[in-house]
Parts: structure tokens; C-alpha cells; sequence
């Protein structure tokens, strides 16, 4: 980042004390570690978690690393229609609403993976971005792993996905349609919450 972040009152308020951190066990593509934390009431907390990072040592590293990921947020050319897959996720064992996204390769631009995710998983291409959102974590009750969110416009025709591990369906929806998938489907919360907003009468 060019600029540190600033901080807030969380800050200023902060009581926990870190204390150090441990490596479990590594997989190929994910690394657990416990985490030890004194509490405000002077208690040992041992906070497990998991991380893209093969080798964390510090504090200052679950959160000052660049993007794991991009998350792309399409409309397209009218703005009424917004993209969405439906992808099988191994994990939940069902089929899950989300925004195309994927890992940011080495020595990539988090742009240059923005149009190549939605390329790979939908055959759509990146003609216009609006916004580049601040870095989120995309699940702070187990990882430390960021975001990236790109929001923009789609063109094209849909494709199959480049990969054979991943099912994924991608359509346009209209704020109509989505408040039905919203009643009826499973959404990660971070599509969930966009598209309720975006689709509210």
C-alpha cells in the first residue's frame, strides 16, 4: 500500500496483548497456525486460523500482505443486470451463489487476474471498471486471507469454465430475479449482502 492505513477507535481501545504464533500443519494451498493472546482479564486465548502464508511469524503479517484474491462485481452495459455464478463449492458440499473471483497469481496485477478470472470462469471480458474497492477479508473468523473487489462492466458470450474442478454456471440476473435466488438459493454473505442492497425495492 502507498498509504498506511489509518486506524480507528478499535485501536485505541485495544486490550488483547499477542503473544505468539504457531505453525500446526501445512497443505498445499492453506496453512494452519494457533495463535496465543492474553484477554483484557488476563486469560491465555489460543485462536486457531488458517492462512495462504506458508510462513507467518508476527502480528503485523495477518494483516499487512497484500491481496490473496480479486472479486469481480459486473453489471452489464445498462446497469440492470448483475453476473452471477452459480459454482459447486467442495467445502459447503452445494451449490453456492457468489461473484466470479480467484487467487491472485505470483507476479500478477490483481487487474490482470480481474480479467483473467471472469475469462476463466464465465468467457465474459472486462470492458469497463467503475470502482476498485479498499482490501477485505474475506473470512475473519478463520483466516486472514484479502480481497481485492472490482467493479465494473461485462461483455460477451458465456463459456464453460476453463477448469475441470470447477462447476460453475454463470448467468446475468435482474434485481427481480435475484430477490428470488435470495429467498430460495445459498449466497456467500459477501454476494449476499451486495445483492440485497442492489436488488431492494
Amino acid at each position: 500500500r502507498d498509504q498506511p492505513r489509518s486506524r480507528g477507535l478499535g485501536d485505541v481501545y485495544k486490550r488483547q496483548e499477542f503473544n505468539s504464533i504457531e505453525k500446526k500443519e501445512e497443505g498445499k494451498f492453506i496453512t494452519r497456525y494457533d495463535i496465543t493472546y492474553t484477554t483484557v482479564d488476563h486469560k491465555k486465548k489460543v485462536y486457531e486460523m488458517i492462512s495462504r502464508n506458508k510462513n507467518l511469524t508476527t502480528q503485523e503479517e495477518l494483516s499487512d500482505h497484500p491481496a490473496d484474491s480479486v472479486v469481480l462485481i459486473m453489471h452489464d452495459k445498462t446497469g440492470e443486470r448483475l453476473l452471477l455464478n452459480r459454482e459447486f463449492r467442495m467445502a459447503c458440499g452445494e451449490f453456492v451463489y457468489n461473484f466470479p473471483a480467484g487467487l491472485i497469481d505470483p507476479g500478477e496485477e490483481f487487474m490482470e487476474s480481474a480479467g483473467r478470472e471472469l475469462r476463466e470462469e464465465t468467457g465474459l471480458t472486462l470492458v469497463q471498471v467503475n470502482d476498485i474497492l479498499g482490501e477485505s477479508f474475506s473470512a475473519i473468523g478463520f483466516s486472514n486471507e484479502k480481497n481485492v473487489c472490482v467493479v465494473g462492466v461485462a461483455e460477451g458470450e458465456f463459456a464453460p469454465s476453463t477448469s475441470t474442478v470447477e462447476e460453475i454456471e454463470a448467468q446475468w440476473y435482474t434485481k427481480a430475479e435475484v430477490r428470488k435466488l435470495l429467498k430460495e438459493e445459498y449466497f456467500a454473505a459477501r454476494t449476499q449482502s451486495y445483492c440485497y442492497l442492489w436488488s431492494k425495492e
